[in-house]
């Protein structure tokens, strides 16, 4: 027998839409099940047993996130299957950085009210992210609060756990001068910067399904296009070339993002000429006058990830890529002196 308590329903708590909600996204969660998971639902904790054969020292690598102000365009659209896979894109994206293989996610939804379809269209998405990334969904957390968040509101967070061998783990010491940057395509402003989006749209009611003709669709569908997750082709790339280091263009764009996968006194020097012009941030900078530095400060520009590695591998490196359905560039190089990042 399930426990009830009509004291705690009319403080705004209804356990039992909590007990309906795990029961609609038990069929989402199975989406993700791969050789590891030991446990379902409704445990304490979540149990994964990695295959750590061919592994000298294995070392586990964790990354956890939220999907942050692009909530607002999920919730002015009513639209809740995608927000889930941002959040896991921002977890794993930050894992397979380091060479890690994503092993399991977890995340945890806070809401006003315990709407159980909505609920499980949320973890729908974080499943369809988990799909995509390779990894399991071996657990989680509904919190209903009820006077924290407004009714339609929620917030939404996760982590993620994944493994690398340490003689394999990224972490740029082999980045030398003259080392060609490649970038990877993003579907547009991912899960960063949305503070700033909000403002300078002025995102309402009222505009969130106009037609942009820049765009070919609305401008709540253009924001609401879930974060790229670059797991399986960086994971496949490594078996193919050396990458040399990572960096996942989240916040802070370019300016805070490749400066971290560097050795101290390079320099990655992009070139602008070579990177994608995603109609949105054109627009963005056009309707919010936003100078070009700061642009590049704040948004990915058309980049999600950035690699590294050696001249006479980029070519490869680029083609393999392509080949696995990526839109993969070489942006620039690496060059001798400690800026950080320099924009030609």
């Amino acid at each position: 027998m399930k426990s009830f308590s009509d004291s705690y329903k009319a403080a705004g708590v209804d356990v039992t839409a909590g007990y309906k909600a795990v029961e609609l996204m038990k069929s989402h969660v199975a989406r993700t099940n791969i050789p590891g998971v030991v446990s379902g639902l409704g445990g304490f904790g979540g149990l994964f047993q990695p295959d750590l054969s061919g592994m000298k020292t294995p070392v586990f690598v964790s990354g956890t996130d939220g999907v942050g102000t692009k909530l607002k365009i999920a919730f002015l659209m009513d639209k809740h299957d995608t927000i889930g896979i941002d959040c896991v894109a921002m977890c794993v994206n930050d894992v397979v950085c380091c060479g890690a293989k994503p092993l399991f996610f977890l995340d945890y939804l806070a809401v006003g009210k315990n709407f159980p379809e909505k609920v499980a269209q949320i973890v729908s998405g974080v499943a369809e992210g988990c799909v995509q990334s390779n990894c399991a969904l071996i657990g989680g957390e509904t919190a209903e609060m009820p006077g924290f968040y407004p009714v339609d509101e929620y917030d939404l967070a996760g982590f993620s756990v994944g493994i690398v061998d340490r003689e394999k783990i990224i972490d740029g010491s082999q980045i030398e001068v003259g080392d060609v940057l490649i970038g990877l395509r993003s579907s547009g402003v991912h899960s960063n910067g949305f503070s700033l989006v909000r403002k300078i749209f002025n995102i309402s009611e009222k505009n969130i399904n106009m037609h942009i003709d820049e765009f070919g669709h609305t401008l709540g569908e253009e924001l609401l296009t879930p974060t790229k997750i670059y797991v399986k082709p960086v994971l496949a790339l490594m078996e193919k070339v050396c990458i040399k280091a990572i960096s996942h263009i989240t916040g802070g764009g370019f300016f805070e993002n490749i400066p971290r996968m560097l050795k101290p006194d390079t320099t990655a020097k992009i070139e602008l000429a070579s990177l994608p012009k995603l109609p949105v941030f054109s627009v963005l900078q056009r309707e919010g006058n936003i100078p070009e530095r700061e642009m590049y400060n704040t948004f990915n520009m058309g980049i999600g990830m950035c690699m590294a590695v050696s001249k006479n591998q980029a070519d490869t490196a680029v083609q393999e890529l392509n080949s696995m359905g990526e839109q993969a560039y070489i942006i620039g190089s690496v060059v001798s002196g400690g800026e950080g990042v320099s924009l030609c």
